[in-house]
């Protein structure tokens, strides 16, 4: 029996809800990716069906679509061969036409990370007489003091908060959820900005933590611009977002000496291979300390109160 590509994309969705626990958002990445290949497939002279595409008209499709952007085209690969290895798994298909396709290489880019002189800059920019002072000023603090995504940020519940465990349940990706602790400062400044949120007339949502002035769960956005009216009131120049202070919180940690495997549960990445882009940070960062400091550099400037003397290779 010819295998059609309703029929099979639709059952590659359940498998992904199923057997991957995806969330909703990767589901339909996925499916609109193939959604493409489907178009492409189509459009030919002979219309392919799933079984009838090789590692060549996959190759054509990558050309066809045009893409220039390597992450881009990345990421329609990963979607692509995660279909053809559902399709291998149960049997569809003999081969998978995937398998040999690689990723376009690209450069490694490191995430901006913010020092702690900026984040304690940033910090001192809010202006605690206002309203929403103590509330922003928890944000901050939960952002990096926890490491969290702005999506689990704007979903933190009151339940999933412990006080008494110092700790927080985070759900992440996939609705998978870890426990992160709490550092003294954050659980300080939540327990403030609580007493804030006890005062608010009305609260439509009950258990979610941090709210707007009606009572309503912040959006993303506008945790957004919270971060960058502080950025700009602090002259922070860097491009700052939510996520930056995330990078910063593993990037510290990393610097600090922290066990990776640690940094990657507390991320909730799901391979360890992610979570290994902050040791590059921290060698960059290594390497800028040695040239700065270290007497067979060559580079270093050291400041004795009246005069620079700089060190040279002999």
């Amino acid at each position: 029996m010819r295998e059609n590509w309703t029929d099979c994309i639709g059952e590659f969705k359940n498998y992904l809800k199923i057997e991957r626990s995806l969330s909703e958002n990767s589901i339909l990445a996925y499916l609109r990716d193939i959604a493409k290949l489907r178009i492409y497939c189509e459009g030919q002279p002979t219309a392919l069906m799933p079984q009838d595409v090789t590692f060549s008209h996959l190759s054509d499709f990558i050309k066809w679509l045009d893409i220039k952007n390597s992450r881009t085209q990345s990421r329609i690969l990963s979607g692509i061969r995660a279909f053809f290895r559902y399709m291998t798994i149960e049997g569809k298909i003999s081969e998978n036409p995937a398998s040999l396709m690689e990723s376009p290489r690209a450069g490694t880019r490191l995430p901006d990370v913010l020092s702690v002189e900026e984040i304690d800059s940033i910090i001192s920019a809010i202006d605690l007489s206002k309203p929403e002072g103590q509330r922003n000023k928890a944000i901050i603090e939960t952002l990096y003091g926890c490491g969290l995504r702005v999506s689990e940020l704007i979903n933190l519940r009151l339940t999933d908060i412990h006080f008494k465990e110092e700790y927080i349940t985070v759900t992440g990706k996939g609705d998978k959820q870890r426990l992160v602790p709490l550092n003294p400062n954050t659980i300080k400044q939540i327990g403030f900005y609580l007493q804030d949120r006890n005062r608010l007339k009305t609260i439509a949502d009950q258990n979610i933590l941090f709210l707007n002035r009606r009572g309503k769960k912040l959006s993303r956005i506008m945790i957004y611009t919270i971060v960058r009216e502080l950025c700009d009131t602090a002259g922070i120049k860097k491009k700052v977002s939510p996520h930056t202070f995330r990078h910063s919180f593993a990037t510290h940690l990393v610097q600090a000496g922290a066990d990776l495997r640690a940094v990657q549960e507390m991320l909730g990445h799901e391979s360890i291979l992610t979570t290994e882009v902050y040791t590059h940070i921290d060698r960059i960062f290594l390497k800028e300390t040695i040239e700065l400091y270290h007497p067979r550099a060559g580079r270093r400037e050291m400041i004795d109160g009246r005069r620079e003397i700089k060190n040279e290779r002999f």
